[in-house]
C-alpha cells in the first residue's frame, strides 16, 4: 500500500493549462456576440461618414445537421471578402476544418446585406452508421467562424488576409453536435447487391441503442454504521456504456473534474493516525486519487496521485463536527480541490482550496472506492448517510443534488445520542458523589475496628439526597432506582474510571436479563425496555440489539420500525456481533423496508467474519459452538446433554477407562462448549493430556501440543509442544504436519521448512496447509521465488477455502467483492454468501442459539422464544426453521408476544436462505397451496416451493407435484427445466406423472415400502386396467365369444324335437314354466351376481393397490 503522503508547506504554482484558458478567455469573443462595436444602417447620400464594417450569424436550428440554413448579415465599407468556416473537434483530433465558403463583395458598399448559405458537412459527422458508412464519429464541439476581409485597391498584386486573427469584422457561433444514434440514416442513391444488402440489415439491426446514463452515481441512500474497524463499503465502476459518456471520462484521466458529496454524523476523531472516509485504491492495491481521512485533531486529510507519480497530500484548516449531521463536499479540477462543509439546513459552515502545481492522475474504473475501513485502514467512528458522485462534473454546494432522505432516523439518532450524554454523565456524577462519601468514612474505618466491619457486613453506601432537580428525577426514574440499588463500594469501582459507565450498562442489562428469562418475564416487556435503552446508553450494546429485535418483532410491545432500525444501528456501530449480523442479513435480502445493498451488507458481514477468527483464538467471553440441531431431529435432542446428563456421564466413564475416542469427544464438548456442555476449558486440556499420555492418540497429541503451543488455559511449554507435534505428525496426521510447518514459521523463521511441511500436508489434504502455502506467496516470503505473486496465493487461499478454512474463506470474500483479481471477477452475492457463511460460525451467535436449545429442552417455552427470536433475527436459518417449529408447536405463545405472524414470517426467511432445509420448502408449498390465515392461495408459487424441495433430495417434493397433475393442473415449463425433466419426452401428463413418481421412489428408502413405492404401484396398476379395458384385442375377443355363444343357441333350438301333430298345440306344464323362469331369473342372478363379484373385485382393488393381482 503506497504511504499517505504530507501535506505540501508552500503554495503551488497553478498549472500551465488553467493559465492558457485564463488567457484564452480574454480575447476571445463571447458566445454569439459581435467582436466591434457596429453602427446603423445609413442612406447612400451619407457616405461621407465613417462606416463600420459588421458581420451577423443567424441560424434558425443550432445543430450539426447537412444543409443548415444560414443567414449571413453583414457590411463592407471598401471591397470586402466574406468568409465562412466550420471547424470541428472529436474523440481523436481537434481544430479540424469541416466546411469552408467565401465570396467577394465590390459593388455593395456601405450597405447591409444578407446571404443565405447552406452548411455541408463530411457525412461521418451527420449520419448513422450504414453499410457505407462504417465508422462515423462523435463530434464534441463545432464552431462556425465568419470573418470579413478588405481587398486592397492599390495593388491587385497583394493578396487579402484570409486569418481570421486580423479579420476587419469577426463573429462566431456553436453549433449543437448530434450524437451518433440520433442522426439520420444517409440516401446514397446506389442499390446494393442483394448478399450485401442482406449482410448490412442483419448488421443493422445488432446497432446498439444510445444507453441512458448518468454521470452521476448514489453510492449509498441508507445510513450506515461505521464502528471505526477495518471494514467498509467497497464500490467498483465500470466504464460508461455511452460512448460519449466514455469518451469524456478517459479525456479526464490526466485532468479529473468530479465531485464527492458526504452526509456524517461523527460520534469520534479519529483515536490514532488516519481513519478512512473515502479512498480509492488502485489494481496495484496502492492509494490513489482521492483519498480523504480524518485525523486526531478532526481535520480532513486529503491525499491525490499526481500524473508524473507522486503523492501529495493536504489538511483542512478547519475540524469536522460532532454528533451533529454535516454534509462534506469535495469537488477535483484538474489541480485544484474545493472542499466544503454544510449544515442540515443547507448553509455552508466552513470552505476551503487548495491548488496543485501538477493535475491528479485519476481513473475511476481501475480500481475501486471504499467507504469507511479496509484492510489497509481503520475507518471513522460515525454514521454515513447519502453519499452522491458526480463521475464528470465539478458543481457548486448550491448545484449539488444529495438530500437527508430518511428524516425521522435522522431525528432519532440525534435525538438517542443527546439523551445518552446525559445518562453517561448523570452515572458519572453519581458515582463521584459515592466515592466522596466513602472516602470521608473509610478515614474512619482504619481507626475503629466496629465502623470497619460495618462497612464490611452492613448496607453498602447510597445517594438518598438527590441533587438533581425533580424533572431529570423523573425522567430518568428508572436509571436512578437502578443506581441506588448497585455497590459502588468496590475498589474496581471506585478506581477505574473509563469502564464506569459500560460496568453500569451491564449490571442493569444484566438486570433486565434475569427478569426476562422469569414466567412472566415477556408479558412485563414494556416495564424492561427504559432500562435497556439507558443500559445501551452506557455503552453495552447487548442492549441495543435486544431493543431492535424487541420493537421490529413487537415481542411484547407494539412494532415500531423505526426505533428497530435505530437501534440495530447504534448496535452495529458500538460492534455488537448480533446487531451487524442482523442489518447484513436486512440488507442482503432486502425485507422490512430495508433496502437490497449487497455492498452494504457484505460491511457488515465482513466486519464479523473477521472476529469470527479472532473469537476462536480467544476462547474467553460467552462463546459456544454453532451447532445445527433441529428442534424436529428427535435423534439429535436425544443427544444433547450436561455434565450430570446420561451421555457425558457415559463418555466421562469410557475416558476414565482409557477410550481415546470417548476423551477426544469429551475434550472437544468442553473446550468449545459443544452438545450441551458449558465451555471449560481447563478440564478440556486435562483430558487432551491425559489422552495424549496414556492412549497415544494421534489426534488428541495433537490437540494437546497446539494448546501448549499457544498457551490455551494452560502455561506455554514449546519444547514439549515440539516432540508431542512431531510424534503426531510421524504417526500421519495431516494436521500435525501442518503444525510443524507453523512452528518453523512462526518460532523459527525457517520458511524453507515451513514450505516443506506445508506442501506435504496440503497434498494430505489439510486446509491449513494450503492457506500457509498462499500466506507465503502473498508476503512474498516463498523459498527461491522473489516478490509477492497474489494470483497464486488467491489460489491456494481458494482451496483452502473448499476445505472450509475460516481465513481462507474470508479472503476469498474480499477478492469477489473488489474485483481485483483475475481469478476472481467482482461478485458481491457470492461475496456477501461467503462472508456470511463464516460470520454464522461466531461464538457469541452459538451461545445465543445454545441458550435458547437449553430453554427448550427445559420446556422454558418463554426463555426459548426469547433467544430464538434474538438468534433468528440475525439471520440463521437454523434458528428461523425452530423458531417457526416452536410457533407451530405453540400458537398461543406467539400471538400473546409477538406482533408479527411468526410461522409464516420465519418459513419465509428460511426458504429465501441459500442452505434451507427441503421441509421448509414444503412447508410454505403447504401455505401456498392451501392458503394460510391472510395469504392467499398461489398454486404456482406452491409448484415451485415443491420443487426446491424435491431439487433438495425429498421426495416429498416430487409426490406433491404428482397430486398438482393428478388434480388436474400443468406444472409450467421452467418449472420442468429447473427438475432437469425433458418436455419433449413427457408432453403428456400420464408420462409425466410416470417420471415424477420414479424419481419419488428413486429418492425415497427404497428397502421399504413407502408412499412413493405405493403410488408408483397403484399409477402402473392404473395404467395395465387402462389398457385392458381400452384394448382391440379384448373387443374382438368378446364378439367372437358372443358368436360363438350365439351359434350354440341356434344349434341348440334346432335340435329340440319337433310337435307330435301338427294341428296340435302342446302346452307346457305350470311345473316347465315356473322352472324356466326359475332358471331364468337363476341365470340372470348368476349374471349379475359374476357382474357384482367383479365390480366389488374391482373396486376393491382400486381402493386398495396393495392388493396383488390374482389370475386364475
Amino acid at each position: 500500500m503506497r504511504p499517505l503522503a504530507e501535506p505540501p508547506g508552500a503554495p503551488r504554482r497553478p498549472p500551465l493549462l488553467l493559465l492558457l484558458l485564463l488567457l484564452l478567455t480574454n480575447f476571445m469573443p463571447s458566445f454569439g456576440k459581435e467582436t466591434l462595436r457596429t453602427t446603423a444602417v445609413t442612406p447612400q447620400f451619407e457616405r461621407n461618414m465613417d462606416y463600420v464594417d459588421f458581420i451577423h450569424l443567424n441560424i434558425l436550428e443550432k445543430k450539426v445537421l447537412n444543409n443548415s440554413e444560414v443567414s449571413v448579415q453583414y457590411l463592407c465599407s471598401k471591397p470586402c471578402i466574406i468568409n465562412l468556416e466550420a471547424v470541428a473537434s472529436s474523440e481523436f483530433r481537434t481544430g479540424v476544418p469541416v466546411y469552408r465558403r467565401r465570396w467577394k463583395d465590390e459593388k455593395n458598399l456601405y450597405v447591409s446585406r444578407t446571404r443565405q448559405v447552406h452548411l455541408k458537412f463530411p457525412s461521418i459527422m451527420v449520419y448513422r452508421d450504414d453499410y457505407i458508412i462504417r465508422n462515423s464519429i462523435i463530434v464534441h464541439s463545432v464552431i462556425l467562424y465568419a470573418w470579413i476581409s478588405h481587398v486592397s485597391v492599390s495593388s491587385c498584386d497583394v493578396e487579402p488576409s484570409e486569418d481570421y486573427q486580423d479579420a476587419v469584422a469577426k463573429n462566431y457561433t456553436f453549433l449543437e453536435a448530434v450524437p451518433p444514434f440520433k442522426r439520420p440514416y444517409k440516401d446514397h442513391k446506389v442499390c446494393l447487391q442483394w448478399g450485401a444488402d442482406y449482410l448490412w440489415m442483419l448488421q443493422a439491426n445488432r446497432i446498439p441503442q444510445c444507453p441512458h446514463e448518468s454521470d452521476s452515481v448514489q453510492i449509498l441512500n441508507f445510513v450506515y454504521a461505521s464502528s471505526g474497524e477495518k471494514t467498509g463499503i467497497v464500490k467498483k465502476f465500470e466504464q460508461f456504456e455511452n460512448r460519449e459518456l466514455e469518451t469524456v471520462r478517459q479525456h479526464q484521466i490526466d485532468y479529473p473534474m468530479f465531485t464527492v458529496s458526504i452526509w456524517l454524523y461523527l460520534l469520534h476523531h479519529c483515536e490514532k493516525d488516519l481513519c478512512g472516509i473515502l479512498y480509492f485504491i488502485d489494481p496495484k492495491e496502492m492509494y490513489s486519487t482521492p483519498a480523504v481521512f480524518l485525523n486526531e485533531e478532526g481535520y480532513v486529510h486529503i491525499q491525490v496521485h499526481l500524473m508524473r507519480g507522486d503523492d501529495l497530500a493536504v489538511k483542512t484548516s478547519f475540524s469536522l463536527p460532532l454528533k451533529q449531521w454535516f454534509r462534506l463536499d469535495l469537488s477535483f479540477k484538474g489541480g485544484e480541490i474545493e472542499i466544503s462543509s454544510v449544515g442540515k439546513n443547507l448553509k455552508r459552515h466552513h470552505h476551503q482550496s487548495f491548488t496543485f502545481r501538477e493535475d491528479f492522475y485519476y481513473d475511476d474504473t481501475a480500481g475501486y472506492f471504499v467507504l469507511g475501513g479496509s484492510g489497509y485502514v481503520n475507518g471513522i467512528e460515525a454514521f454515513f448517510g447519502p453519499v452522491k458522485y458526480y463521475r464528470l462534473n465539478v458543481l457548486e454546494t448550491e448545484q449539488i443534488s444529495n438530500p437527508l432522505h430518511d428524516q425521522e432516523t435522522v431525528e432519532q439518532v440525534e435525538f438517542y445520542y443527546e439523551r445518552c450524554m446525559d445518562v453517561e454523565e448523570l452515572v458519572y456524577e453519581y458515582r463521584d458523589i459515592v466515592r466522596q462519601g466513602e472516602k470521608t468514612q473509610r478515614s474512619c474505618y482504619y481507626e475503629n475496628y466496629y465502623l470497619r466491619q460495618i462497612h464490611k457486613y452492613g448496607e453498602k453506601s447510597k445517594c438518598d439526597a438527590f441533587m438533581w432537580g425533580k424533572e431529570l428525577r423523573e425522567k430518568y426514574q428508572t436509571l436512578f432506582k437502578l443506581l441506588k440499588e448497585m455497590d459502588f463500594s468496590a475498589p474496581e469501582a471506585l478506581d477505574d474510571e473509563s469502564d464506569t459507565v459500560l460496568d453500569v450498562g451491564q449490571r442493569i442489562f444484566e438486570k433486565v436479563a434475569k427478569g426476562l428469562s422469569s414466567a412472566d418475564g415477556l408479558s412485563n416487556m414494556g416495564s424492561f425496555v427504559p432500562l435497556l435503552v439507558d443500559s445501551s446508553c452506557c455503552g453495552y450494546h447487548k442492549a441495543s440489539y435486544f431493543l431492535a429485535v424487541i420493537f421490529e418483532t413487537g415481542l411484547g410491545v407494539s412494532v415500531d420500525h423505526t426505533k428497530g432500525l435505530l437501534y440495530s444501528l447504534v448496535g452495529a456501530q458500538g460492534n455488537e456481533r448480533l446487531a451487524m449480523m442482523n442489518l447484513g442479513y436486512k440488507h442482503y435480502q432486502g425485507i422490512d423496508n430495508y433496502p437490497l445493498d449487497l455492498e452494504l451488507s457484505y460491511a457488515y458481514y465482513s466486519n464479523i467474519a473477521i472476529k469470527t477468527s479472532l473469537d476462536q483464538h480467544t476462547i474467553k467471553g460467552e462463546q459456544a459452538f454453532v451447532e445445527t440441531i433441529r428442534l424436529m431431529d428427535d435423534e439429535l435432542l436425544k443427544a444433547q446433554t450436561k455434565e450430570n446428563g446420561d451421555v457425558f456421564m457415559w463418555l466421562k466413564h469410557e475416558a476414565t477407562r482409557g477410550n481415546a475416542a470417548a476423551q477426544q469427544r469429551l475434550a472437544q464438548m468442553l473446550f468449545w462448549g459443544q452438545q450441551g456442555v458449558a465451555k471449560n476449558p481447563e478440564a478440556a486440556i486435562e483430558w487432551y493430556a491425559k489422552g495424549a499420555i496414556e492412549t497415544e492418540d494421534p489426534v488428541l497429541i495433537y490437540d494437546y501440543a497446539i494448546v501448549l503451543f499457544k498457551g490455551q488455559g494452560v502455561r506455554k511449554n514449546t519444547k514439549l509442544a515440539l516432540e508431542l507435534m512431531k510424534k503426531a505428525a510421524a504417526k500421519g496426521l495431516p494436521q500435525a504436519v501442518n503444525g510443524l510447518g507453523w512452528y518453523y514459521h512462526n518460532f523459527k523463521r525457517d520458511y524453507r521448512k515451513a514450505a516443506e511441511h506445508w506442501l506435504i500436508a496440503e497434498e494430505m489434504g489439510n486446509p491449513d496447509a494450503s492457506y500457509n502455502l498462499g500466506v507465503l506467496y502473498l508476503d512474498g516470503i516463498y523459498p527461491g521465488i522473489p516478490g509477492r505473486n497474489q494470483t497464486v496465493a488467491a489460489r491456494y487461499f481458494y482451496k483452502a477455502a473448499q476445505g472450509g478454512h475460516i481465513e481462507g474463506t474470508l479472503r476469498c470474500s474480499q477478492y469477489y467483492i473488489t474485483g481485483n483479481m483475475e481469478d476472481f471477477p467482482r461478485d458481491p452475492e457470492k461475496a456477501v454468501i461467503w462472508a456470511k457463511h463464516i460470520a454464522e460460525r461466531n461464538g457469541y451467535l452459538g451461545h445465543v442459539i445454545r441458550k435458547a436449545l437449553n430453554a427448550y429442552l427445559e420446556l422454558s417455552w418463554h426463555e426459548a422464544l426469547l433467544h430464538y427470536v434474538l438468534a433468528a433475527e440475525t439471520g440463521i436459518e437454523v434458528s428461523q426453521s425452530n423458531l417457526a417449529h416452536i410457533c407451530e408447536e405453540r400458537p398461543d405463545l406467539a400471538k400473546k408476544y409477538l406482533a408479527t405472524d411468526c410461522v409464516w414470517r420465519y418459513y419465509n426467511f428460511s426458504v429465501s436462505q441459500v442452505n434451507a432445509p427441503s421441509f421448509a420448502y414444503l412447508k410454505m408449498g403447504d401455505f401456498y397451496y392451501y392458503g394460510y390465515q391472510n395469504q392467499s392461495k398461489d398454486l404456482e408459487l406452491s409448484m415451485r416451493m415443491y420443487a426446491q424441495a424435491a431439487i433438495e433430495g425429498d421426495s416429498q417434493g416430487f409426490f406433491n407435484l404428482a397430486l398438482v397433475i393428478e388434480e388436474g393442473n400443468s406444472i409450467p415449463s421452467y418449472i420442468l427445466e429447473h427438475l432437469e425433466i425433458d418436455q419433449a419426452l413427457h408432453s403428456s401428463n400420464t408420462s409425466l406423472l410416470q417420471e415424477l413418481y420414479y424419481r419419488c421412489w428413486n429418492t425415497s428408502n427404497q428397502e421399504s415400502i413407502s408412499p412413493c413405492s405405493l403410488a408408483l404401484l397403484y399409477f402402473h396398476m392404473r395404467i395395465f386396467w387402462n389398457n385392458i379395458l381400452q384394448s382391440t384385442l379384448i373387443y374382438f375377443m368378446g364378439t367372437f365369444l358372443l358368436s360363438i355363444l350365439v351359434a350354440f343357441a341356434v344349434q341348440y333350438l334346432q335340435s329340440l324335437p319337433s310337435p307330435s301333430s301338427p294341428g296340435t298345440r302342446s302346452e307346457p306344464s305350470s311345473e316347465e314354466h315356473s322352472s324356466s323362469e326359475n332358471s331364468s331369473e337363476d341365470a340372470t342372478g348368476a349374471v349379475q351376481q359374476d357382474e357384482s363379484s367383479f365390480s366389488n373385485s374391482s373396486a376393491q382393488q382400486e381402493s386398495n393397490p396393495q392388493n396383488p393381482l390374482v389370475t386364475s
